[in-house]
Formats: C-alpha cells, structure tokens, sequence
C-alpha cells in the first residue's frame, strides 16, 4: 500500500487576479509564501518519503515546504499539471464570462461537453491524473509520497477515484489553496482517507475564506470578475479625460491645477504604441469599472513595464476589485520580457499606497521631476 499526501499549490497570481491559469506558469503570491509556511508547519512532524510535483513554477515553489524540511530531492512531472486551458490561456474569466458563456458554463460542471481549442477534456485530466498515481504507487510500494498539483486536475482526480465522470462532479468540494487530500493505493484501488483539509490555514490567509463563490451563485462584490476592453481614445476621449480629472482631484485636490493637456498628450502617445495592449478600459459586465494606461516604450530598456494610470470608478472602490488591473498589466508586460513593474503613487495617498504594499510594490524612490511629489514604486514579476 502507498499512501499520498495530494496537496493543491499554494495562492498564485490566476487566483489573486481572476485569470485562467491551466499551464500558463504563474507565480505565488504574497499570501501564498505564508500559507506555504504554515503548510510547512503542517509536514514537519509527518514521515514523507519521496515528493512530485507537476513542472509548473506555482506546484515547485509550494513542494518546497516538504523538500526543505525532510532533505528530499523534488520529482517533476508534466502529467501532474492543471488542466490545459487552450485559447483560454490567461485571459479573465470576466472576459471569458461574457464572450464564451456555454463552454465556461461546461468548464464550472466539469461537463463532458467541455473542451476548447488547444486545451485538454475533463475526461483526459481524469485519465492522467489516475494514470500517474497508479505509476507512482508502484514505484514506492509501502511507502508515503506527497504530490503537488493543482486545484481542477486533483478534482478530477477526486472524480475518478469514485468512478465519477465527467458531468458527474458537482457534488464534490473546492480545494483551498495548499489543501491536502490524502489517498491510499493498493494495486488498482484507492481508497480516500480525506480531502481538502486545510485545517493547517488560518482563515486571514485561507484563499477560499475571503472568497464566496464556492459557496453560492454569484458570490460578492469582491468576487467579480472584471474585462478590459482596447479603449479608443479617437471616440472616447471624454471618458479618458473625465477619469484622469476625477483621479486627479480625488488625489491632490482642487487647488492644484489639472493638465488635461499634458495628459491627453501622453495618452495619445501611449495609445499609437499598440492600440489593443496600451489603454484599456475595465468593465465589470457592462459598467464601466475603471481605466488602465501602460507605456510599452517608457523604460524598456530597463526591462521595466510601466504604468501610468490606474484608475477604479468610485462605486468600485475598496472592493477588492483593483488588484485584477495589476494582473492586466502583468498580462500585458511579462511576454514582453520585462522583469518588474513601475509606477508613481502620491506619498499622501495613504490608500493606494496600501493597496500597492499588500500586492508587492516597494518603494524604489522618488520622481524629481513631477509638478507633486511622488514615489516610485516597483513589484518583481519575474521568476526567481
């Protein structure tokens, strides 16, 4: 008999900014460094003999909290990824909501009708999870392995080890970030000694507690799922314009004044860059949620994806809705190579400069040329 500790990695960027992440190779959060602490905290008493995880960046970085402790070598292997997702690839699942409702709809069942272009069926998830734990129980034999995977693909699993298809899982729990399900394999039968137990989480850094999805339709506001849209400034300059005043105002008062101008030049500038990765405007449905400008050429050089303007509508305010601009960023900036991200942030604009801490950016100094005083901040995006 071999028994298998089955853990989900820990929090990473596809849950923090609402994106499809099957094989994109995402990085952890910071929340997710502290889950993996307490996961670690977990396995320091636990006899563990041999650890696998898929290759995936997200899955290694969380098997360290095993690897590290007991002195063992990290096993990888490509049949214990997620789901690949195809064309779906790192887009949002709010832009996936409103252009490819049925197939999302499929994918929330694990429908056996689901499968998108380049991506993989739940029935073949089933077949290769099962498939590579039945390999590793004979390879270890009367031993303890821990395996770390990801949160549909251990599902599916789950699924197949009760003989359930695809179509037949909507009875089965969602799995916390660095959750642990624990199997045991003798021949060709499993048998399911727990699942999702992350009871090792406290709830301030538990994913799934902030979150209420999994708990009923439609969650909460903080659950939306927003989509970005190419802004066209030739036709919606009103609305760029009405957004950086607002910001402006809201940020530095009235007294200063606004140079709608100087903006509007700049965004001009950005917008004839590349018209569909440049300015954005954020929708949540059909509500306009925001505005977001990225400069692809502005210190490029320095491997550097800077952003000029992150904007939330005031009704979307600490909603926990902001941090999904960054991920747009992050989407926009890191197949162009660049390493870390750039912005400026009122010294005295105490909310933004929270919101940007909790999400990674630290100050790397101060703009010596801007009209107000501001500080630069930067967050790495690059893999370690």
């Amino acid at each position: 008999m071999t028994r298998f500790y089955i853990v989900r990695h820990a929090e990473a960027e596809g849950n923090l900014y609402r994106r499809a992440h099957g094989w994109y190779d995402s990085l952890i959060t910071a929340n997710g460094r502290r889950q993996i602490a307490a996961l670690e905290g977990r396995f320091a008493k636990e006899r563990v003999d041999a650890v696998y995880s898929s290759d995936l960046y997200r899955t290694k970085t969380t098997a360290g909290a095993v690897c590290r402790p007991h002195g063992l070598e990290l096993h990888t292997r490509p049949d214990l990824r997620e789901i690949h997702l195809g064309v779906w690839e790192d887009r949002t699942w709010g832009d996936l909501e409103r252009h490819d409702a049925l197939s999302l709809e499929y994918f929330n069942h694990a429908a056996p009708e689901f499968h998108v272009e380049g991506g993989e069926t739940i029935a073949q998830v089933q077949a290769r999870m099962k498939g590579a734990l039945l390999e590793l129980a004979r390879m270890h034999p009367g031993q303890t392995v821990a395996v770390f995977s990801h949160g549909s693909a251990i599902r599916c699993l789950q699924g197949a080890v009760r003989g359930l298809g695809p179509g037949e899982m909507d009875g089965l729990s969602h799995s916390d970030n660095t959750a642990v399900t624990c199997l045991e394999v003798e021949g060709e039968e499993f048998r399911v000694v727990y699942e999702n137990d992350n009871s090792h989480l406290p709830e301030e850094i538990s994913t799934l507690a902030r979150q209420k999805w999994w708990k009923y339709e439609g969650g909460n506001l903080a659950d939306a799922n927003l989509w970005f849209r190419p802004l066209n400034l030739k036709r919606e300059r009103e609305l760029y314009m009405e957004a950086r005043r607002e910001a402006w105002v809201d940020i530095h008062g009235p007294d200063i004044p606004f140079d709608g101008a100087g903006f509007w030049k700049d965004a001009m500038r950005c917008w004839r860059q590349d018209r569909g990765r440049s300015i954005f405007a954020v929708l949540r449905g059909e509500e306009l949620a925001g505005v977001l400008q990225l400069d692809l050429e502005r210190h490029a050089q320095e491997g550097v994806g800077y952003i000029p303007f992150v904007y939330m509508m005031p009704q979307c305010r600490k909603q926990g809705l902001g941090v999904q601009l960054i991920g747009q960023a992050v989407s926009v900036y890191r197949p162009l190579g660049r390493d870390r991200l750039r912005l400026r942030c009122a010294p005295d604009n105490r909310v933004a400069q929270r919101f940007y801490q909790k999400y990674g950016f630290v100050k790397a100094g101060e703009d010596q040329g801007a009209r107000v005083k501001l500080d630069i901040l930067e967050k790495s995006i690059a893999y370690e």
